[in-house]
């Protein structure tokens, strides 16, 4: 397509064409773990690297590819890789970032698997790693060390739902000419492109807000072709983090509705978190569009929309009582997931986020009255009116 297209065309229209001999409007699914040669000469020049082709799908794969393709084209990139999950694309980025001795900067809360997997670079490969506000240029400073390998970053944060300024922690690590890597899950590539405010690798979690229907686990990476076509022969390749070809072909049909399911959730995301705000069983409510904090300007400023999450601890601080509150939900389900048609909470201290130790996860704002809820596409009043019955039981 020599057109630059919007947003909401190119989900639809895939920037490259896969050739099909009966051209099928939908992209067609290769299913299948290897490709024949025509030769055996063919096969030697492939691997070589003399001959474009496919060769075995945990190298690359048709339908794969064009979810690649259709990932780097949204979040502006000039490459992407998909992964068989969101961790599998952060493990692999991580990895190929250090060596040991190697020390990673990251946001003041992360995802807990993330957390799982920092710890795990530490006791085995000696890696460290050191959380920060990241709040400006100068904290940023004094916390990179001659050791430092990048920073990593989510923004949102999950579950806080704290905000982090993209182009200042860019502008930092460019001057120590580190790399910056941005969970961009929370928000799709509709609502916010890292790359765009200079930072350098994107992932996604495409389980969520890309696959929008709860029914596919992947994951991908986007930057610069250099970098990611390195990845794909090194970490992915050999580690084998790879997604399945129904997979990818699911993941686009999904991204078809991204824009227009993100609409819905972000409206009535917002309505539900004004509504929160009034109930008196609610201490607090983070949603990042709502009030007049530092964190809302930026968040305006680099994300279209506040997105379908709310965070917000009640009032009862103990765990039985957030756990009697979700359990006399009837129309949201109690699941630790996000970005589906459903609408979905969860209570990170003891699910997504338990394995991080309890003074660790209150140094980044992870309480016992915390609960994350992701706001579905069912009508607003029903989910207001579920959590309305659920919190005046409190």
């Amino acid at each position: 397509m020599g057109k630059e297209y919007q947003f909401e065309t190119k989900v639809i229209h895939s920037q490259e064409k896969m050739k099909d001999p009966y051209n099928s409007l939908a992209p067609p699914l290769y299913q299948t773990a290897t490709f024949v040669f025509d030769k055996a000469e063919s096969g030697e020049r492939r691997f070589s690297g003399e001959e474009e082709g496919h060769i075995y799908s945990r190298l690359g794969n048709p339908t794969v590819q064009l979810a690649e393709q259709k990932i780097a084209s949204l979040e502006g990139a000039e490459a992407a890789l998909a992964f068989g999950s969101g961790m599998g694309a952060v493990s692999a980025v991580m990895m190929s970032m250090v060596r040991t001795g190697s020390h990673i900067l990251c946001s003041k809360g992360i995802y807990g698997c993330t957390f799982g997997l920092l710890n795990m670079l530490k006791e085995k490969f000696g890696v460290t790693y050191s959380f920060s506000e990241l709040s400006s240029k100068e904290e940023i400073e004094k916390e990179i060390r001659p050791e430092t390998a990048f920073i990593y970053i989510e923004t949102p944060i999950n579950p806080t739902m704290q905000i982090i300024s993209l182009q200042t922690v860019a502008e930092a690590a460019k001057a120590h000419g580190l790399r910056v890597v941005v969970d961009n899950t929370f928000c799709s590539p509709y609502l916010q492109q890292p790359l765009s405010h200079g930072c350098d690798i994107v992932l996604h979690s495409a389980t969520k807000y890309i696959s929008g229907h709860g029914d596919v686990i992947g994951g991908f990476a986007a930057g610069d072709k250099e970098y990611i076509q390195k990845l794909a022969m090194t970490e992915r390749k050999d580690i084998g983090a790879i997604m399945s070809p129904f997979d990818a072909w699911l993941l686009l049909r999904g991204l078809k509705t991204l824009p227009v399911r993100m609409d819905r959730h972000c409206e009535s995301a917002v309505k539900i978190a004004e509504r929160l705000l009034m109930h008196p069983a609610v201490a607090q409510v983070v949603y990042p569009f709502i009030g007049d904090s530092e964190e809302t300007r930026i968040a305006r400023k680099q994300m279209k929309k506040g997105g379908g999450l709310i965070s917000f601890t009640l009032k009862e601080e103990s765990k039985l009582e957030v756990q009697r509150f979700m359990n006399a939900l009837n129309l949201i389900k109690i699941a630790v997931s996000l970005g589906d048609a459903e609408s979905l909470i969860q209570h990170p201290a003891t699910m997504t986020h338990s394995v991080i130790p309890e003074a660790e996860r209150h140094e980044m704002g992870i309480s016992d009255n915390l609960v994350r809820l992701s706001v579905g596409l069912e009508n607003v009043e029903d989910i207001w009116n579920d959590l309305n019955q659920a919190l005046d039981a409190l």
